[in-house]
C-alpha cells in the first residue's frame, strides 16, 4: 500500500498536494466562518467544498446543513439533514434527526417531529437535547389533545345544546303553527257561522218580503174582488135602474099615446081672444108643456138616491 501511495505521488505530486491545500484552506475558512457565526460565508464555503473539491465528509455536510437552518433556508436545510439519517456516525444521525424535527415543529406538523425526536434518540440515546425536546413537545402534543378533546367537548356540548335549542325553537314554532292554524280554523268557523248566520237572516227576510208580497197580493185581490163586486152591483143597480126608466118612458110614451087619443081638453075660446092667439097654437103650448112636465119628472126620477163613495172612480 506505501508504494502504491508512492508511486501515485510521483505519477501527480503537485496536483493532489495543491488540492490537499485548498481543502484544508478552505474547511479551515468555513469553520472560522461557522464558528464566527458568519453562516452565509460558511454555507459558501462548504458548497465549495462538496461540489467543487468534492469532498463528503458528514461533518461537513452537517454544518452546512446548520448554516443554512440558522439562514432560515429550511427548505435545503431539510434536504441536507435529510441526507444524513443514513450516516454512519450515530451522533450525526441523532443530530440530523433532530433537526429535522425541530423544522416540522417549526412548521407544526407536531407528530412528525415527535417521530423524528424519538428516533434521533435512537441513535444517540445520550442525545440529551433530542431527549428535553422530545418529553417537551409530548407533553405539548398531550396537552393539545387534551385542549382539543375539551375544545371538542365542548363543541359537541354547543352543537348539543344548539340541537336542543333549534329543537325547541321548531317545537316552539310547531306549536305556534298550531295555534295559528286553530285560530285559522277557528276564524275560519266564526266566518262560516256569520256567513250562515247571514244566509239564514237573509232567507228569514226574503221569506218576510215574499209573506208580505203574498199579503198583500192577497189584500190586493181581495179588494179588486171586492171592488169588482161593488161595480158589479152598482151595474146591477143601474141595469135594474135602466130597465125601470125603460119600462117607465114605455108607460110614458104609451100614457101620451093614450093622451093623444084622449079627447082634447076645452080651450076658454074668450082667454084665447084676450090672449090674441088662435086654438090651433095655444094646443101646441099646452102639449109642449106637457112634454116637458114629463121629461122634469123622468129626471127626477133618474138621480141616484145613494150618497157618492168619494174613494171609488166616477165610473
Amino acid at each position: 500500500m506505501k508504494y502504491l501511495f508512492v508511486i501515485i505521488l510521483v505519477i501527480n505530486p503537485f496536483t493532489d498536494l495543491d488540492k490537499i491545500a485548498r481543502v484544508n484552506e478552505a474547511k479551515k475558512e468555513a469553520e472560522q466562518a461557522y464558528l464566527s457565526k458568519n453562516y452565509a460565508k460558511a454555507k459558501e464555503k462548504y458548497i465549495y467544498l462538496k461540489d467543487s473539491l468534492g469532498v463528503n465528509d458528514d461533518k461537513l455536510l452537517l454544518n452546512l446543513a446548520n448554516s443554512e437552518y440558522l439562514l432560515n433556508d429550511t427548505t435545503n436545510a431539510y434536504d441536507a439533514y435529510n441526507g444524513l439519517i443514513d450516516s454512519n456516525n450515530s451522533h450525526i444521525r441523532s443530530i440530523a434527526y433532530q433537526q429535522l424535527g425541530a423544522i416540522q415543529f417549526q412548521q407544526k406538523k407536531y407528530k412528525e417531529a415527535l417521530q423524528h425526536y424519538k428516533s434521533s434518540l435512537k441513535s444517540d440515546p445520550g442525545n440529551a437535547d433530542a431527549r428535553y425536546n422530545y418529553e417537551l413537545l409530548k407533553k405539548i402534543i398531550k396537552e393539545q389533545e387534551q385542549k382539543q378533546n375539551k375544545d371538542q367537548q365542548n363543541k359537541d356540548q354547543q352543537n348539543k345544546d344548539q340541537q336542543n335549542k333549534d329543537q325547541q325553537n321548531k317545537d316552539q314554532q310547531n306549536k305556534d303553527q298550531q295555534n295559528k292554524d286553530q285560530q285559522n280554523k277557528d276564524q275560519q268557523n266564526k266566518d262560516q257561522q256569520s256567513k250562515d248566520q247571514q244566509n239564514k237572516d237573509q232567507q228569514n227576510k226574503d221569506q218576510q218580503n215574499k209573506d208580505q208580497q203574498n199579503k198583500d197580493q192577497e189584500q190586493k185581490n181581495k179588494e179588486e174582488q171586492d171592488q169588482q163586486k161593488q161595480d158589479q152591483q152598482k151595474q146591477d143597480e143601474e141595469k135594474k135602474g135602466q130597465e125601470k126608466e125603460q119600462d117607465q118612458q114605455k108607460q110614458d110614451q104609451q100614457q101620451q099615446e093614450k093622451d093623444k087619443q084622449a079627447k082634447p081638453n076645452p080651450i076658454d075660446e074668450e082667454k084665447l081672444k084676450e090672449m090674441k092667439i088662435s086654438e090651433e097654437k095655444a094646443r101646441l103650448i099646452l102639449e109642449a108643456m106637457k112634454n116637458n112636465e114629463v121629461q122634469y119628472i123622468q129626471q127626477n126620477k133618474r138621480k141616484a138616491k145613494k150618497k157618492k163613495d168619494p174613494s171609488k172612480p166616477d165610473w
